[in-house]
């Protein structure tokens, strides 16, 4: 591949180069695993991109398994890839599959998720605006009583930085007396069974006196919303994220309050995009849009962040006029409801 593109640039001009760079590429992408609808949204505007490109895709699933995703990953560059999207498993596991691609001078795009290592490109949503528009949209539906936070998974830094988005905005409340965290786990694996255990185990402890929760997305969410209908205490407020279908269903049904929206296919199409780009010899400095960002642990490196949209009752047009799901499944088995569905 190195080769190819030397000889590209030697015979034809810039823009030619790239276009040549870009046919025989491969992107390889390893995904910590499949079973959250999401990803196969991102999976199809990234091979959607790759396609339009000419570069072919390459893909693993690491089953929830750090120590799969590594081999996964070891596979990956033994296959030859000339970029690598990873959707990380664990944060800190992850660490030799970056070393490893970066010894064979593969571009590595930390996906949706940190890899706290500055050779590894950051892309993803503002996650910590993200928690903000969780707990906005909680607090002005309950703006005082009993809350429980239904965290994501400890092994991947966006559960505490949605965590502290969650807590800027309810800081207030808490220090004026208004509202109480009665109840907080993390969710190992972001497993919505986990959620649904974590979430009977404090309704059981606080003998059900919950009056809101603020759950990290829509699969915990849907845990959260399983365990209190078994109590007869679904409609108060819970929040999630990523606009699953079966959310925004619950919106519309009025058993959960709002998914904030992570157009998962802006996501995927400039995650392939930036792929080819910084496997033609772009710098990662020199990728549109990319801008230098400290994390919380003090490690500097490129980022791009897109903006997030939640979505409640008064907004469900958006998602149906996006094409994101058709009315038809946002609207099934609701009666009496929200637009679009009344």
């Amino acid at each position: 591949m190195r080769l190819t593109l030397m000889a590209a640039a030697a015979l034809s001009t810039s823009l030619t180069s790239v276009a040549f760079a870009q046919d025989d590429m491969t992107v390889g992408v390893s995904w910590s695993n499949f079973q959250e609808e999401r990803w196969k949204t991102d999976e199809a505007a990234i091979v959607s991109a790759l396609d339009e490109a000419g570069a072919e895709y390459v893909s693993s699933d690491a089953q929830s398994s750090s120590a799969k995703q590594l081999s996964d990953i070891e596979s990956l560059i033994a296959q030859g890839v000339d970029a690598l999207i990873i959707l990380a498993q664990d944060a800190q596991a992850i660490q030799p599959a970056v070393t490893a691609a970066a010894d064979e001078g593969i571009p590595v795009i930390a996906y949706d998720r940190l890899i706290e290592d500055d050779r590894a490109f950051y892309l993803t949503f503002d996650n910590i605006e993200v928690g903000r528009m969780q707990a906005r949209a909680i607090l002005e539906a309950q703006p005082e009583g009993n809350y429980v936070m239904i965290k994501g998974s400890p092994t991947d830094p966006n559960a505490d930085f949605l965590r502290g988005g969650q807590q800027e905005v309810l800081q207030e409340a808490i220090d004026a007396g208004d509202i109480t965290i009665v109840g907080e786990a993390y969710t190992d694996g972001w497993l919505p069974a986990n959620a649904q255990r974590n979430m009977e185990q404090i309704l059981t402890a606080e003998g059900n006196a919950v009056d809101a929760v603020v759950a990290s997305n829509d699969g915990t969410a849907g845990g959260a919303v399983a365990a209190l209908r078994a109590q007869g205490m679904q409609g108060i407020p819970v929040s999630g994220q990523d606009a699953d279908h079966a959310a925004l269903n619950r919106i519309a049904q009025g058993t959960q309050t709002v998914s904030v929206w992570k157009d998962s296919r802006d996501l995927g199409k400039r995650a392939a995009e930036i792929a080819i780009e910084l496997a033609g010899g772009t710098e990662m400095s020199e990728v549109e849009g990319a801008e230098e960002w400290t994390s919380p642990a003090g490690t500097t490196l490129w980022a791009e962040f897109l903006e997030p949209v939640p979505i409640t009752q008064d907004n469900l047009d958006v998602i149906v006029d996006a094409g994101w799901i058709s009315q038809e499944a946002l609207c099934q088995g609701v009666e009496n409801g929200p637009a679009p569905c009344n």
